[in-house]
């Protein structure tokens, strides 16, 4: 039933209701009822007949306006994020792009194609580039329910960390992904991996605990390292975590990061 549909209905629904009511009680009921009796009884009929189908009408109408809104809301915010794929794309990654040609460049008028620390940088470079055109790809096009395998894809990511890192990560995952959400599948993706580039990036060890256990009504992911500052929790400019704390609330979660034990502790926990 369309829009203009149900507003004919309401509009005519009262008239329809008072003209049968009019013709149901001078044919059969006017034997029975009084003039004055039957004038009572009209409004409080046709208002009982008349509100039972407006209330379904009613909700009816409401329904569709927030599918409206909804639709409005997605439209829009689909429209911000071509807009800042399209900022990402002409400004970040053209730099990227053009940094790495220079790179390239420079490699060869050095002789540094065979430097060890002038390979991995190249190395980073191009993940880095990598990791921003996903996220373009990302933007261009809203993440949907797939039947992708999450699970498998996370420990993909983990096998290639530890490959190109050097990175020693000992996995306990013991978390069905159907308890995940699109949503959750998402973030919590984002925050292993932001997890794990932090230790490259800050770790006194490249050793890495990730714990993820179901609980009665969700579950929770632990990631621990050795560290030795605790300027990663203390530093309100730490914009690693920070992301990390944003992604865990876009996903209603908690995030508790503490230090124990010269460990740091990234416990994530979704309560259903």
């Amino acid at each position: 039933m369309t829009y203009t549909q149900i507003k004919w209905l309401i509009l005519l629904l009262p008239t329809f209701s008072i003209g049968l009511w009019e013709y149901f009680r001078h044919t059969f009921l006017l034997p029975y009822l009084s003039m004055e009796v039957g004038n009572l009884l009209s409004p409080v009929i046709v208002f009982a007949i008349t509100i039972v189908f407006l209330l379904k009408l009613f909700d009816k109408l409401e329904q569709i306006q927030q599918e409206l809104n909804e639709e409005k809301a997605e439209l829009s915010a689909l429209q911000e994020r071509t807009k800042i794929s399209k900022e990402l794309h002409d400004g970040i990654a053209q730099s990227l792009f053009f940094l790495s040609v220079k790179l390239n460049k420079l490699g060869k008028q050095a002789d540094l194609d065979n430097n060890v620390h002038f390979i991995k940088m190249k190395k980073t470079l191009h993940h880095i580039h990598q990791d921003v055109r996903q996220a373009i790809n990302n933007l261009r096009f809203p993440p949907v329910e797939t039947n992708f395998n999450w699970t498998n894809t996370l420990l993909s990511h983990i096998k290639e960390m530890e490959s190109e890192h050097s990175l020693n990560v000992d996995l306990n995952w013991h978390v069905n992904e159907s308890l995940l959400s699109t949503k959750d599948k998402i973030e919590l993706f984002a925050c292993i991996k932001e997890a794990l580039m932090n230790v490259v990036k800050h770790a006194s060890t490249k050793q890495v605990w990730i714990d993820a256990q179901e609980l009665e009504d969700g579950w929770f992911c632990l990631i621990k390292n050795k560290t030795n500052t605790t300027d990663l929790v203390t530093n309100p400019n730490g914009y690693g975590l920070q992301i990390v704390e944003d992604r865990v609330q876009a996903m209603n979660s908690r995030l508790d990061i503490t230090i124990e034990n010269g460990e740091l502790r990234i416990l994530i926990t979704k309560e259903n």
